[in-house]
């Protein structure tokens, strides 16, 4: 279920205060924990390492991925690939 239009878009204001204190270029990693914040405009161009569960995946922000959620670009599962006997038997 999508958030409220009423509330907007959750954005955390940590995050938005590191990157505003950042100079624009600057190739600096900025750790994050929370995957559900929202990208926003001001954070294209910056690098990013999002929380998997296991370790901080590097992101880095382009145009196109304003509006999605960090989240989405750090997958915390590995595919393995479909598997069973005909899956090996293809492998050899």
């Amino acid at each position: 279920m999508a958030r409220s239009l009423k509330k907007g878009p959750y954005i955390n204001p940590r995050i938005i205060k590191k990157v505003k204190d950042m100079k624009p270029g600057d190739k600096t990693v900025i750790k994050v924990w929370d995957r559900a914040c929202t990208i926003t405009p001001e954070m294209v161009g910056f690098n990013f390492g999002v929380y998997n569960g296991k370790e901080h995946v590097h992101v880095l922000i382009e145009e196109n991925m304003v509006g999605h959620k960090l989240g989405e670009f750090a997958q915390t599962r590995k595919f393995k690939g479909h598997g069973g006997k005909a899956a090996k038997k293809g492998k050899k």
